[in-house]
């Protein structure tokens, strides 16, 4: 009998043991992916994946430095006559061509534009993605290059997915940046994992979630309670908020749009694209979403 319990001990320890090595295995997995994510440029997403000139658009290749020295490659292009200018805050595994889909409106409505790529993204040395925790830095170096260096007045931002959520956590602490429009953002960066965790990896949410974000904050030095948009959208008023989701989102739910919108004060506008995938408002209805952005933007800056 003694002999049974003793190999019955055994083997539930190795298993504990061998479970242990494969959650911590996958959660390594998880935060590396996060950490390094792949990135190619897809025209279906992105559209274009040239530099403004192919859509008839003069740049300027610019560059400017973070506050923790980080050293930020971008794209300045200008318009005539104007001392206002949109940030664009491209996603995780992106880089600024994301936003270029959109440049050709918005610079026709009389904005100079500024489509940074984010640390660790683009042509920038590679380090580490960390969510928008220091990405929001990057924004900040960009509202300060555009007032030190082309003299505008009137700042707004454009985030999209990641890029939506840093928008978010540099405009609260910012507030010379006037208006917002946040694309397919998170509200709650745990809540977002649970979900892809659950939904792609097939596992319940614990413990893998809970070893992942260990993990995260100890290689980056992030807290990933800090990233988490609901906690603070509501502080932006009263400086306008419009957020816009895909009624179909296969990565970051709906309820994360609308997460936002409620916890957000007036003025803030919603709209819920009848599009299907992650990050693809503009793609269901061009000439609709623009205009809507452009007047907001005119509105408010």
């Amino acid at each position: 009998m003694r002999n049974i319990k003793k190999t019955i001990a055994i083997t539930a320890a190795s298993a504990l043991v061998i479970a242990g090595i494969c959650v911590f295995t996958l959660a390594w997995t998880f935060s590396s992916n996060v950490m390094h994510p792949s990135y190619t440029c897809s025209e279906e997403h992105f559209i274009y994946c040239g530099d403004p000139s192919q859509i008839d658009l003069t740049f300027e290749d610019i560059s400017f430095q973070s506050d923790d020295g980080n050293v930020l490659s971008a794209w300045y292009i200008p318009t005539e006559n104007s001392n206002k200018a949109i940030i664009f805050v491209h996603g995780h595994g992106a880089d600024r061509h994301e936003g270029m889909r959109w440049f050709k409106a918005m610079h026709q409505a009389g904005f100079n534009l500024l489509a940074l790529d984010l640390r660790n993204s683009g042509q920038n040395v590679r380090s580490f993605s960390s969510m928008g925790y220091f990405e929001q830095n990057d924004v900040t170096a960009a509202v300060d290059y555009l007032q030190q260096q082309k003299k505008i007045k009137s700042i707004g931002v454009f985030g999209t997915s990641m890029g939506a959520a840093t928008s978010i956590m540099a405009m609260e602490k910012d507030l010379r940046i006037g208006a917002g429009v946040f694309e397919a953002g998170w509200s709650n960066l745990r809540d977002l994992y649970a979900e892809i965790i659950e939904q792609y990896i097939g596992l319940p949410s614990f413990p893998l979630l809970t070893v992942t974000t260990w993990l995260l904050e100890i290689r980056t030095g992030i807290n990933m309670e800090r990233l988490n948009p609901e906690d603070i959208i509501g502080n932006i008023a009263p400086r306008p908020v419009f957020i816009i989701h895909c009624s179909e989102d296969e990565l970051i739910d709906l309820s994360h749009g609308k997460r936002n919108y409620a916890l957000a004060n007036e003025p803030k506008l919603f709209w819920q694209s009848p599009c299907q995938t992650h990050a693809r408002a503009w793609q269901s209805d061009p000439s609709y979403i623009e205009k809507r952005v452009a007047n907001y933007y005119l509105e408010y800056l």
